[in-house]
């Protein structure tokens, strides 16, 4: 398991790739890539903070927790913080499982939970000021559902 938050860039395809190595029981690689896309208005940048601790040991529990639920042989996680802008990436899961299903069940799940529950704290900058990115009740509703 390797669960990262970090300020710098990452190379989704290298990071895939590295992630890949290794599992020769598994059946099933799946990741996704989060990337800040532009609001209405035009999005100047994001700034995502956390607490680092707190964070790191949060996202290393729901790891674990898709771990057992789906039998993984392996889950990676790479979140950053810091200001982004359009285009960059925010986030990264991938998890490697025996079969398909365990492999996409658990990243779904692991992406739920990094867009509702995880403990960071996004703020959108326009032209015309910050505010801060509220909770969604569909993300919510989404994580509801496992």
């Amino acid at each position: 398991m390797d669960i990262r938050v970090q300020e710098a860039a990452f190379d989704a395809g290298a990071e895939l790739n590295a992630f890949s190595t290794g599992h020769d029981a598994a059946g099933a690689i799946v990741s996704f890539s989060g990337i800040v896309r532009d609001r209405e208005g035009g999005l100047s940048h994001m700034e995502i903070e956390h607490y680092p601790g707190m964070t790191e040991k949060a996202l290393t529990a729901i790891a674990a927790e898709a771990s057992a639920r789906w039998s993984l042989a392996d889950v990676l996680v790479i979140h950053r913080h810091g200001s982004l802008r359009v285009g960059d990436q925010i986030m990264m899961v991938a998890t490697a499982a025996r079969h398909r299903g365990d492999a996409f069940a658990a990243a779904e799940y692991l992406m739920d939970y990094l867009k509702s529950r995880a403990p960071f704290w996004k703020k959108e900058v326009t032209a015309d000021g910050a505010e801060w990115v509220a909770q969604r009740d569909e993300d919510e509703a989404a994580l509801g559902k496992w």
